[in-house]
């Protein structure tokens, strides 16, 4: 019965946390292509209010999938996919982490990148989560 609560929690804090890393590339955007300082000022409270309110989903998706772990470390540690699916988990910490970090130089006026970056940008999280997926459902190997 535990597995199946952790499951569940490990699911819902990877949908609040894909919502936040789905949207906030989405303000790089809009702040990329921003002309007036009013509205560039709004992006960055926007930004920075978003990057705080999930990476605690974050750090939650990552202990609800150690302790998801920790029910078979047996099983999961030879796991062929799961070894991958934590590859892909690893890069996608890497890039919130540098969401972050983008957070910082537009809060500070430092980005030197424009809106069409942002849109590539915006489509990493995309691979990353039919990979995940694919890997815990359907366990290639």
């Amino acid at each position: 019965m535990i597995m199946l609560w952790l499951k569940a929690f490990h699911l819902i804090t990877i949908i609040c946390w894909f919502a936040g890393i789905f949207y906030l590339p989405r303000l790089f955007v809009y702040h990329a292509m921003a002309e007036d300082q009013a509205t560039r000022n709004h992006l960055k409270i926007m930004e920075r209010k978003l990057y705080r309110f999930v990476s605690p989903f974050a750090v939650l998706t990552i202990v609800f999938g150690i302790l998801l772990i920790a029910q078979n470390p047996s099983y999961y540690i030879h796991a062929g996919w799961l070894q991958l699916k934590l590859l892909f988990v690893i890069a996608l910490i890497a890039y919130h982490l540098h969401c972050g970090h983008l957070v910082k130089k537009f809060a500070n006026d430092q980005n030197q990148r424009g809106h069409v970056f942002y849109r590539w940008f915006n489509e990493a999280p995309v691979i990353a989560l039919f990979a995940i997926v694919l890997l815990a459902v359907l366990k290639p190997f």
